[in-house]
Order: structure tokens, then C-alpha cells, then sequence
């Protein structure tokens, strides 16, 4: 995003000026267009209001910028000789098709720490960067040099990778599988969106965990599907639940994180697991198994996963690199049955003809690398370490206002708020103090909940991030 160059001898406020009458000139803000209120550019370009103020009463006085009491500031609808009947509506284009926009409290969330470095995130499900396997990874790129072909690869994926994906789902979640069954994806929302898009119709019925990461992804909503809840408990969903909405509703599928679930930290017991791949099975749905944080367990013990239970072939398996080593690489993947792989293969070759051969290269030699197991050790110790300091400071810094369980993996702590309290108010008041967080409303839950995430800041951060949220909280 463009910032004003505080070096230049030109004021801010022209920079600024001279951006946007660029940006107009360039057809990039063609005419109707909305500006930003000047509280937002003030805060995404780090300048103070009355800056964005003077800026904009200049645009207004040149008749590039009109402002309605309203309606905020738009672009003019006609100057420099721009008519608005040759520039398509872009507004009624964007407001258009099926593709939902996401949540407005995500937007703000990532508005926010797109344009403050500043703020301690405690938002992102991010992991922070000296958590990352670089030192691995650059040793791995001096001692071997890559040799691959350079143009379009198979569409399920990398072979070697999913051979290497084959032997590591084996070593730490004992699933069985071969690299036919396995199709490699960006990550894992790439994964829910192929089987929104392709497996489902509009109109099915799914059942989601309540509350749930899924209920923060417009895509369900997108893919037109009825979306049912599945009230999370400290052990999990109840497996008659299922049942109960089949006879109801007709579901069609079950999207589950049964290990250290996204937002609540829970583990499905095993006694619930055997008893919902039974009723599943019995009934025909396929259960898609999101399954990104198991391998943070904090004392390595891994919590079996459902596929590795399952003996009719009716759980769909999603996993990731993004939460046990690199977001960036953008590598995830999926077990299905073949026909499954072929169907969503097919139509992932639609979209991007593949992933980069580079980064899967990368993926491949790290998940074969003796050195991952390490990677994986350092990491648990690590997450265990930044999750006992946030734990700490809730206790000595809001002591009873809060309440929460403390799972022993993950990236999250799930919190409820012992008073009532406006999402949206206590989001705002956190980010003037320098921190942002989750709000539960966004994952479906009723107010008065949020999600902590202690994997992005740095140590030394999360109590300055918990006295700050305090401090909000006390002024709300």
C-alpha cells in the first residue's frame, strides 16, 4: 500500500493530495468512487487526521472529490473531461456476484494489522516468524540444488511431496494412505473451497461446529448451502446431534476440527469419535476433517485423527504446513477417495493449473529432512512457552472477568467475558490501545467471547497485549 515519503520536503498533505489525483487520472478511482472517512486514511497511512483533512479539503476545492453528509467522500462524477457514462458501474459490479466478501470484522481486523506494525496481533492464527523452519530451509537450499522441469506439473500435485506427505501422515497421525489418495492444495481453505464448490450443491445441508473457524469463511454462504449447527462441548460435538439432523434436514455433509478446535481448543473424545464414525457410516455422510494443529500437541502426544479410525472411507482429510511450519509456502493437501482426488484435481486445473513446482520442491525436501522432527520439538516447546505467559498474564491482569480452559496444543485460547459487552465496542477500544483479537460473534458464538491467539506476537508482547485489552475492557 502506498505510504507518504516523510523525507520528502513536499508536506504530507500534498503527497497525499498527489496520490489520489494520480490514482483518479489512472482510472484506478473511477468517478463515484468512495474514499476512505478520514479517521481510516489517517490510521491505514500513520498521519494525523488533520492531515487527511487538509488533503481532502484541497481535492474538494480543485472539484476532483465531492462530500455528502452520509455518504462520506467520493470521486466526482465529472472532471478532466471523465464522464460516468463511458466508466462502467464498478460499484454495482463489486456488490455483485456470488462470491461473498468476508465478515465486516475481519475485514477490520486485517485492515488493521495490514496497516499498523505497531499493534500486537493477537488476531492472526499466524505463526510469528522466528517459529518458522528458515535456518532449515536455507541450509536445504545451499546443500541441494533444484532440478525439477519448469512447467506445469500433474494436477493432483508435486509426486515426490505426496510420497513425502505418504510417510509423515504414516509417522505422526498413523493414517494409511498412498500418494493416489492425496491431493496437494494452496492450504486448507483451498481444500473446504473445492468441496463447497465441487462435492455440494446449492440448497445441501451441512453440519458445522458451533462455534466454528468455518462460520468466519463467507464461502459456505457462497456455495448457497443451509448450514446447521453442532454445539461444541468440552469433549467435543455430541455424535446424536448428527443423527438428529439428518432425520431434520437431510444433511449432505459434517465439517469437524476434532483436535484442538478452532476457536474452543477442545478434543473430540474417543469414545464420541468411534460413536460419530458409526452414525456417519450408517447414514451415508462423508465427514470432512479439518485437521491443522494436531502436531502442536505440547506433550507430543498426537490426538488420533477421525481418518485414521475410519474404515469405510467416508472422512475427507484436510491438513496444512501453515500452522506447524510456513504460512508462505502455501501447502496443503487432501485424502479422498480416487475418484474424489480426479473430480477435484480436474477442477483445480480449472483454476490455476497447479501449484508452484518451486514451492513444493521446497515442502517436499523439508518434510523428508531428518531435521523436521526437530523443527516439530522446538515448535510444541515453544507454542507451550507463549501460551503459559498469556495464561499467566490473564490471571494476574483481569483475574475473574475472564474465564477459559487451557488446552495443550493449538494456537488459541477460547475466553469468555464475565460481563456484557459489545463486540464491536471492545474491538475498537482494543485497537486504540495498540492490540487486536478475534471476536467469538465472528465464529458464531454469542457475544461476550473472544479468541486469543498467542502463536503471532513476540514474548514480551502478549503482556503488554493483555494489559492493553484490560485496559479496554475496563473503559468499556
Amino acid at each position: 500500500m502506498w505510504k507518504p515519503d516523510r523525507s520528502d520536503k513536499k508536506p504530507i498533505y500534498q503527497q497525499i493530495v498527489d496520490h489520489i489525483e494520480r490514482s483518479i487520472s489512472y482510472a484506478e478511482l473511477p468517478p463515484g468512487s468512495a474514499l476512505p472517512s478520514e479517521r481510516k486514511l489517517a490510521e491505514q497511512l500513520g498521519v494525523n487526521r488533520s492531515t487527511v483533512i487538509q488533503a481532502y479539503e484541497e481535492l474538494r476545492a480543485s472539484g476532483l472529490v465531492e462530500s455528502v453528509v452520509g455518504s462520506g467522500t467520493r470521486v466526482s462524477l465529472t472532471k478532466w473531461g471523465i464522464s460516468p457514462s463511458h466508466t462502467p458501474n464498478w460499484r454495482q459490479y463489486t456488490e455483485g456476484g456470488t462470491f461473498l466478501p468476508n465478515l465486516p470484522l475481519m475485514r477490520r481486523i486485517r485492515e488493521v494489522t495490514q496497516n499498523d506494525a505497531s499493534i500486537i496481533n493477537m488476531a492472526s492464527g499466524e505463526l510469528s516468524s522466528d517459529l518458522f523452519p528458515n535456518t532449515i530451509v536455507h541450509r536445504l537450499l545451499r546443500e541441494q540444488h533444484f532440478q525439477e522441469h519448469l512447467g506445469y506439473d500433474d494436477p493432483q500435485g508435486y509426486s515426490p511431496l505426496r510420497n513425502s506427505l505418504v510417510a509423515s501422515l504414516k509417522q505422526y497421525n498413523g493414517i494409511d494412505t498412498t500418494e493416489s489418495s492425496l491431493l496437494i492444495t494452496s492450504g486448507s481453505q483451498q481444500s473446504l473451497y473445492l468441496i463447497t464448490q465441487c462435492l455440494l450443491s446449492p440448497g445441501d445441508a451441512v453440519a458445522i461446529e458451533d462455534p466454528s473457524y468455518c462460520y468466519s469463511l463467507p464461502m459456505f454462504q457462497s456455495a448457497g448451502l443451509r448450514i446447521f449447527r453442532l454445539p461444541v462441548h468440552q469433549d467435543g460435538i455430541e455424535p446424536e446431534d448428527i443423527a438428529a439432523l439428518y432425520r431434520q434436514h437431510r444433511i449432505r455433509m459434517v465439517f469437524l476440527n476434532p483436535n484442538y478446535q478452532n476457536p474452543t481448543g477442545t478434543i473430540l473424545s474417543e469414545a464420541k469419535r468411534k460413536r460419530l464414525l458409526a452414525i456417519a457410516a450408517d447414514l451415508r455422510i462423508p465427514i470432512v476433517e479439518d485437521d491443522p494443529f494436531s502436531l502442536t500437541s505440547f506433550s507430543g502426544a498426537v490426538p488420533p485423527s477421525l481418518k485414521a479410525m475410519d474404515t469405510d472411507g467416508i472422512v475427507l482429510y484436510i491438513g496444512s504446513l501453515s500452522k506447524i511450519a510456513a504460512s508462505g509456502l502455501r501447502i496443503g493437501w487432501m485424502i479422498a477417495p480416487q475418484s474424489v482426488i480426479g473430480r477435484l484435481s480436474d477442477a483445480r486445473q480449472q483454476m490455476d493449473f497447479g501449484l508452484s513446482i518451486v514451492s513444493q520442491w521446497v515442502a517436499e525436501r523439508l518434510l523428508a529432512s531428518e531435521s523436521f522432527e526437530d523443527h516439530i520439538h522446538q515448535l510444541r516447546h515453544a507454542l507451550d512457552g507463549k501460551q503459559r505467559i498469556m495464561v499467566q498474564s490473564l490471571k494476574d491482569m483481569l483475574g475473574d472477568k475472564v474465564t477459559f480452559c487451557q488446552p495443550q496444543g493449538g494456537l488459541n485460547l477460547w475466553c469468555k467475558i464475565n460481563q456484557p459487552v459489545d463486540d464491536s465496542k471492545l474491538l475498537e477500544e482494543s485497537i486504540k490501545r495498540g492490540v487486536v483479537f478475534v471476536p467469538g460473534s465472528v465464529y458464531g458464538s454469542e457475544p461476550g467471547y473472544i479468541r486469543f491467539s498467542y502463536a503471532k506476537p513476540g514474548l514480551n508482547d502478549i503482556p503488554a497485549g493483555v494489559a492493553a485489552f484490560s485496559r479496554a475492557l475496563e473503559n468499556i
